[in-house]
């Protein structure tokens, strides 16, 4: 189920308001934002120099679990939740890759991300692609909506990606109920895969600069540690090499590995017995 304003049209797109999603696209070079976009981005930067590598560690582990589980672990079927503006390789594009038919269905709830989706998320003939307007506060909508039943089959392992999109839930132990009723409804052998933002590596003066800046409402971002992070993924059978920073998630051969604080970022992926 798509959000709706409350004569149910769609909202319009608010260029005046900062979205993580084309602040996101702004960070990683990409043209889809506005100027509250570029501010908010240029302020966080600003107070933590190195927010971009960051980022680029975020999409580029995004791929690594893509491809580990569509050419590893067998998975055919994707629920990416939070997908944001559509870049270079989209979890489509790196799971058909690895196997044609894997089937994808991208949800977000920015007009932006929807206008975008449904000209460039395009699938391969022997896969599918699809997109939903909704909220992950709203698991039930996402599970029942009727674009992601004609998509996907929840009788079937289904690979779930909440890469950088549980630390817009705010509050200690908001996250684990949504990523539970999620995994609840999808059958053994699915996966999560996650990332989350997190200020384990900062110094004491850097956590305090970031808990003022949330204070004052000028970050939307919740950190979560590395335990309550690891706590999503209880009942899981955490794949190899567990809860780790981003770069550190089964980096390629050769890859730089450049200061954890520049990071920020951990990542996970966990099979559902």
């Amino acid at each position: 189920m798509a959000s709706t304003n409350g004569d149910g049209t769609r909202p319009a797109i608010d260029g005046s308001v900062a979205h993580p999603a084309r602040r996101y696209n702004y960070w990683l070079g990409g043209k889809d934002h506005f100027a509250a976009d570029r501010a908010s981005g240029d302020e966080i930067e600003r107070k933590f120099p190195g927010m971009r590598t960051g980022v680029r560690a975020n999409r580029d582990v995004l791929g690594r679990m893509v491809h580990y589980l569509a050419a590893e672990a067998g998975l055919r079927q994707f629920l990416d939740i939070g997908t944001g503006l559509p870049t270079a390789d989209n979890t489509h594009e790196v799971a058909q890759r690895a196997a044609a038919d894997c089937r994808v269905v991208y949800v977000d709830n920015d007009p932006m991300v929807r206008t975008h989706a449904q000209a460039l998320l395009k699938g391969t003939p022997a896969g599918r692609t699809a997109y939903l307007e909704a909220d992950l506060r709203e698991p039930s909508a996402i599970l029942h909506d009727p674009e992601l039943k004609a998509t996907l089959s929840l009788d079937e392992p289904v690979a779930l990606m909440l890469v950088a999109i549980l630390h817009f839930i705010p509050g200690a132990g908001a996250a684990q109920p949504l990523v539970r009723e999620l995994l609840d409804a999808l059958p053994a052998g699915s996966y999560l895969a996650a990332t989350h933002f997190t200020t384990d590596f900062m110094t004491a003066d850097e956590q305090t600069r970031y808990r003022a800046l949330q204070a004052a409402g000028r970050s939307d971002v919740w950190p979560r540690d590395h335990t309550e992070f690891g706590a999503l993924f209880d009942g899981l059978e955490l794949v190899d090499p567990g809860v780790v920073l981003a770069t550190e998630w089964r980096p390629l051969p050769g890859a730089d590995q450049p200061d954890p604080r520049l990071i920020g970022m951990l990542a996970a992926v966990g099979r559902k017995p």
